[in-house]
């Protein structure tokens, strides 16, 4: 399955520093799933992401990190997603534009919310993945 992923918000608060359980979750997220940046620091090209993120995550992150392809959109980031299919959308504010496309293609529940301000989120939303996946795979 595939997870889009952003960054600012979602792996990396807005002060620029990694969030309780950030590592962990991005090995999670690498090793169990097909993921692509869905940022405004990757519209097409992962390099300005990995650049972005290499100014805090150690050098072994990086690496794991690189594994992530990139998405490419122009207006709203719901044009990188193919509806078609199952996946993930991990984003911290998503725009009620993008949130109407989600619900014309129901897939409003494929998006997850992540605000790091809540104690535990990362986890938390690790746990809503596993549980979305499982639903998913039970569907199918």
């Amino acid at each position: 399955m595939k997870i889009y992923l952003d960054i600012d918000g979602v792996i990396l608060n807005k002060d620029l520093t990694i969030p309780e359980y950030g590592k962990e979750f991005i090995s999670y997220l690498v090793a169990n799933y097909h993921c692509y940046w869905l940022s405004t620091h990757c519209k097409g090209d992962k390099n300005n992401a990995l650049n972005h993120l290499s100014k805090v995550y150690p050098p072994t992150i990086l690496e794991q990190l690189k594994k992530i392809k990139p998405a490419n959109w122009t207006d709203l980031k719901t044009e990188a997603i193919d509806m078609a299919e199952d996946f993930i959308w991990l984003e911290d504010y998503p725009f009620e534009a993008e949130k109407m496309v989600l619900k014309r293609a129901h897939k409003i529940d494929s998006l997850i919310t992540v605000d790091l301000n809540r104690k535990n989120e990362l986890q938390s939303v690790q746990n809503k993945i596993e549980q979305l996946t499982a639903k998913i795979n039970s569907s199918s």
